[in-house]
């Protein structure tokens, strides 16, 4: 069977879960429980800046990793679920 070739789409070089599962375990293990779908380059971008904030301390990047969530989900709430959702933000 031949393959479309002709694709403007960007190759993956590796699955989606071989990168989940190069991730750092404190990461995946705050993956597991997040509201959110993360995708593994973005959850890791976060990591690294949340750990250099916690000055290493992975408890507390966890911690910045979920008020980072709450807000986008405050963010949106309001326009997804309405303006008297709890987690819609307050104007």
């Amino acid at each position: 069977m031949r393959r479309n070739l002709s694709t403007s789409l960007k190759h993956r070089r590796a699955s989606p879960m071989a990168r989940h599962d190069r991730l750092p375990r404190e990461l995946r293990l705050w993956l597991a429980q997040a509201a959110l779908p993360w995708s593994a380059q973005s959850a890791l971008k976060l990591w690294q800046r949340a750990l250099r904030e916690a000055r290493g301390d992975t408890r507390a990047a966890q911690a910045i990793l979920s008020r980072i969530e709450a807000r986008l989900i405050a963010r949106d709430a309001a326009q997804v679920w309405g303006a008297g959702h709890p987690a819609a933000l307050s104007a």
